[in-house]
């Protein structure tokens, strides 16, 4: 049984020592990097750079492959029409990631190093996700 969550437990630590090895868990380096007419910082422009580089290459490999080498088969999305939650959605990501520097990967991420500033995030975004499980039930 535990051997099934040991790789995504792994991928997700992966996943965040490379944020926080990138300052991603760091508010004030994101909001610098949205300062564009103030003191920019473009550190998360290579961070970004350097995930879509890995993902070019993860995708060419997926593409060659049956199935996962944990799964029985992929779990791709396979929508791709704009609806307007999808948009709502996105616009208020970008708000909360502008106003608080921080988006969920990095804000798990940085509970390891600073807990107590980050914690008042993941707690907004679980009460946020509980909300919309409320909202939308059937």
């Amino acid at each position: 049984m535990i051997a099934r969550y040991l790789p995504p437990l792994l991928s997700g630590t992966l996943f965040g020592g490379g944020l926080a090895l990138g300052g991603m868990t760091n508010p004030a380096r994101v909001r610098g990097f949205l300062d564009i007419f103030g003191n920019w910082d473009p550190t998360l422009a290579f961070v970004m750079g350097g995930a879509v580089i890995v993902m070019a290459i993860a995708w060419r490999i997926q593409a060659r492959l049956a199935h996962p080498l944990f799964a029985p088969k992929f779990a791709l999305p396979t929508r791709t029409d704009l609806t307007p939650k999808l948009i709502g959605g996105s616009a208020l990501f970008g708000i909360g990631w502008g106003v608080a520097g921080l988006c969920p990967g990095p804000a798990v991420a940085a509970l390891v190093i600073e807990p107590a500033s980050a914690a008042t995030f993941v707690a907004a975004m679980i009460a946020g996700m509980g909300i919309v499980r409320l909202i939308e039930r059937d």
